[in-house]
């Protein structure tokens, strides 16, 4: 396809979606007006209203028999004679599945083509060629294009299962008690003032500048061994814990992340907790020690005299405080460091890659963390999230210390990545709570959704019609030859 030919055809996408998604938008607002039912019948007694109404019914029919005389894949559609409108619909939406449906084949069958053709083995990562001689037989596939056209390469899409049916859940698996009941969460680790109801978080008696690194000067990082040559603990035992708490308590800094599962769950759950030190590597299994977490890391977490670096640690800080009563003080956020340091993206895979020339593997990120036993390769990823930090932190404050202030009034940068990630800390986790008005925001997602799609529809003669802008498009797309 030339690039004068693809320019064409975005001006004629933009040519229909432009006036359509503005059509779209008004009719969504102004359809809810129109009354229904009884008031409908009362309304179409005056002309003002019976008027446009009949002249929307005879448009929408028009459009109806425009479409039914079309074709598509050279075969009539075939709009019957005799039909009221909700068939009319009924039968609409049995043409537009129709063309999906034989669109879904014509891809299939080209895909078996191409691997029958010796295209598509996997080596270049996704389709090779839309238009182009075919590499065996010489000939045109999919048209008279020239050769030399390509289509960017595409990832193989993953293998890393993200939800797997089969597992039990871990509520069942490990008698993990999950309060589901539609009641604010009560924080039972923090004091309350009585008076104004509101939980007094560790670190509202602490100052930020207490958390400030001093004597940097001095620093010199020292990147941390590799993974293989770094000694590594799974912790599924309670005495291991207990060891784990017991080092940890022994340290100055250590660095945490977590893994955790959301997907057709309530609440969701913490599956596992990394920590690593300067020396040592260890992974929590979270849900065969849910109880035991709490109890053995509450106090190592909020002492405020042990550096805690985490990586856009938001999420992290209310599942810890949800799951595990745990509340944190002195962190250091590297994903707020990245922004103060205006670094050109925010990711701990690009500073994985930027500051320590480690390619990470992503593509567990969104794994199903609940899987046990756990594969070596989700292990391994989940080391690396926390292996680097202590070392990409020591080069980020080195770096915010010899920043310049953004002005004279201003904290210097370090600062500013303290106060940021203390305000991280100090938020404390809200369960959301269910009322008689809460479907509203299904119901707004529902009408979004529905607009997206083309398929609002209006009360006329107290049945429903298809939007008069969907058959519009519709129509034309049923002409276009495919």
């Amino acid at each position: 396809m030339s690039d004068q030919d693809e320019q064409s055809r975005a001006q004629k996408a933009a040519q229909l979606t432009s006036p359509l998604s503005s059509s779209l938008s008004n009719l969504s607002s102004s359809s809810r007006s129109i009354p229904s039912n009884q008031d409908f019948h009362f309304f179409y007694n005056f002309p003002e209203f019976n008027q446009p109404v009949q002249e929307i019914a005879n448009q929408s029919q028009l459009l109806l028999q425009s479409i039914g005389s079309s074709e598509i894949f050279n075969q009539p559609i075939n709009f019957p004679d005799e039909v009221d409108i909700s068939d009319a619909y009924d039968w609409l939406v049995d043409v537009n599945d129709n063309v999906f449906e034989r669109m879904d084949v014509s891809f299939d069958e080209f895909s078996k083509v191409r691997g029958e053709n010796g295209e598509g083995d996997g080596n270049e990562g996704g389709f090779q060629l839309v238009y182009g001689k075919n590499k065996k037989k010489g000939d045109i596939v999919g048209g008279s294009a020239p050769a030399s056209v390509k289509v960017k390469d595409r990832k193989e899409k993953s293998k890393v299962p993200f939800h797997i049916s089969t597992i039990t859940k871990p509520q069942e698996e490990y008698k993990i008690v999950v309060n589901n009941a539609n009641q604010p969460f009560q924080h039972v680790w923090l004091q309350k003032i009585e008076d104004s109801g509101r939980f007094i978080h560790p670190l509202d008696n602490l100052s930020v500048l207490d958390f400030v690194d001093k004597d940097i000067g001095d620093v010199e990082p020292v990147k941390p061994p590799s993974l293989e040559q770094t000694p590594f603990k799974l912790v599924e035992e309670v005495k291991d814990l207990k060891e784990l708490a017991a080092k940890l308590k022994s340290v100055d800094e250590f660095a945490v992340d977590l893994e955790h599962n959301q997907y057709r769950s309530f609440l969701g759950l913490t599956c596992l907790m990394q920590i690593s030190t300067r020396t040592e590597d260890f992974v929590v299994d979270t849900l065969k020690l849910r109880v035991q977490v709490g109890p053995y890391l509450r106090e190592v977490f909020k002492d405020p005299t042990k550096k805690k670096v985490m990586h856009g640690a938001d999420r992290d800080i209310v599942w810890l405080q949800r799951d595990f009563g745990i509340y944190l003080c002195n962190m250091f956020d590297t994903g707020q460091a990245s922004r103060v340091l205006k670094l050109e993206r925010n990711s701990l895979e690009y500073l994985l890659h930027h500051f320590c020339g480690v390619n990470a593997n992503k593509e567990y990120q969104n794994a199903d963390w609940r899987v046990r036993p756990l594969p070596d390769e989700m292990l391994r990823y989940a080391r690396e999230d926390t292996h680097y930090l202590l070392y990409i932190y020591d080069i980020m404050k080195i770096k915010l210390s010899s920043m310049p202030k953004e002005s004279e009034n201003s904290d210097t940068p370090l600062t500013e990545v303290y106060k940021r990630s203390y305000d991280v800390c100090r938020q404390l986790y809200e369960k959301e709570l269910l009322s008689e008005n809460s479907y509203l925001h299904i119901y707004g997602g529902l009408v979004s959704m529905l607009s997206s799609l083309l398929l609002l529809r209006v009360f006329v003669n107290g049945e429903m019609l298809l939007l008069v802008q969907m058959m519009k498009v519709l129509a034309m797309y049923c002409q276009t030859e495919l």
